[in-house]
């Protein structure tokens, strides 16, 4: 029988092995990083010692690291604080993750929505125009734009939209956790106002993320508590699970280019999948290296998923998931791709996906594929 490929890292990773050492230690090590004994000095040492490393994944000041309880916390955080601020209007891609969408809608604000083009990237021209005719009275601009996109794995272009919103004296808050570990991550050279990353995107535990925030923003604390994370966020750390956070983007940042150069094996799947008339999302634009988005016409995405799982592939739906049901796809339909958008699934590979797994997937679909076509003929059209 064969080994399972696991194909789904964007969701979440595989735990890397260092990460999971870590945690063993920070276990057996024990101790309240607010006590000022030696366990709880020896806790607030393993803290900070991923906060630095931490840091380091994302070139940001360690003082301006915020542990979170995960990414949907550290979006959540830096919107919140905008509104505290005094934003009421906020701008958001339409390409944004749920966290980041819902967040700003339960708010009580007005929320317009930043378009993206046809290769997935958010429209700049746009944003500069409405920039341009903002209203004082609805506060500082703020505008929410991830560094790269967890369906389809487009880049956005941050840094020009940073140029953007500073002219027009604004907070831009980017999501970073699918891009941290995969591309290089500068929060500083990004012109990010706040920044968020997720530990088990990058091979750590889930439960745990951070926000850094850079010197034009203001953060409100939305935890209340004992005053830890120097009173930025109530609650006694998750000192393992920091621990394991700040040993695997250490690992994510070593292993950095190599991980960039295997962007081959994605293509290789591509041009396969593409020769019997699937579409690849985004191919016009910069990608992560892991990230494929494909649809087929006439092959539902459901009936994908089950085949490669039944070859014990793991891959998922291109379209978001709740409690396992597939629904349009906000992405792709903001890409002009709506109708092809029950069709689309995304394979992700990660720190220990190796090229013989992108091999077992490209068979097993194909496989897949054939059996669905000799099945509804009319539906879908057999290619070489």
């Amino acid at each position: 029988m064969n080994t399972p490929v696991y194909l789904d890292y964007n969701a979440t990773a595989v735990v890397r092995p260092e990460a999971r050492a870590a945690m063993a230690h920070a276990l057996e090590t024990g101790g309240n990083p607010s006590s000022i004994h030696a366990a709880g000095r020896a806790a607030r040492a393993l803290v900070e010692k991923a906060r630095d490393q931490v840091a380091a994944m994302i070139a940001a000041p360690a003082s301006t690291v915020v542990f979170t309880s995960g990414g949907t916390e550290a979006n959540a955080l830096a919107i919140e604080s905008a509104v505290a601020a005094g934003a009421r209007r906020l701008i958001v891609s339409a390409i944004e993750h749920d966290s980041v969408q819902e967040t700003s809608r339960v708010l009580g604000v007005e929320v317009e929505v930043l378009p993206a083009g046809a290769d997935g990237r958010a429209d700049l021209g746009w944003l500069g125009k409405r920039l341009a005719s903002w209203d004082a009275a609805d506060g500082k601009p703020f505008v929410a734009l991830m560094l790269a996109n967890n369906e389809t794995g487009v880049i956005q272009p941050v840094r020009a939209a940073s140029e953007i919103v500073r002219a027009a004296d604004g907070w831009l808050h980017v999501d970073a956790i699918q891009a941290a570990g995969k591309i290089a991550v500068d929060s500083r050279a990004l012109g990010a106002d706040t920044l968020s990353v997720s530990a088990h995107k990058v091979g750590g535990p889930q439960g745990v993320g951070a926000l850094t925030f850079g010197p034009r923003a203001t953060l409100s604390r939305r935890q209340h508590g004992g005053g830890q994370e120097r009173g930025r966020r109530g609650g006694t750390e998750n000192v393992p699970g920091i621990s394991s956070f700040g040993a695997a983007a250490s690992a994510a940042l070593r292993d950095l280019a190599e991980f960039n150069a295997r962007a081959t094996w994605r293509d290789a799947a591509a041009d396969r999948l593409k020769a019997v008339g699937a579409v690849v999302m985004g191919e016009a634009a910069p990608r992560l290296a892991n990230t494929l988005c494909v649809a087929t016409p006439g092959f539902a995405s459901d009936r994908q998923v089950m085949g490669l799982d039944l070859a014990q592939v793991m891959v998922s739906a291109g379209s978001a998931c709740s409690s396992g049901k597939v629904k349009a796809s906000p992405v792709l339909s903001a890409m002009g791709q709506g109708e092809l958008s029950g069709c689309a699934i995304r394979v992700s590979g990660g720190w220990n996906t190796s090229e013989a797994d992108w091999s077992r997937f490209i068979e097993a679909w194909l496989a897949a594929y054939q059996r669905h076509a000799a099945r509804h003929p009319q539906a879908v059209a057999v290619g070489a």
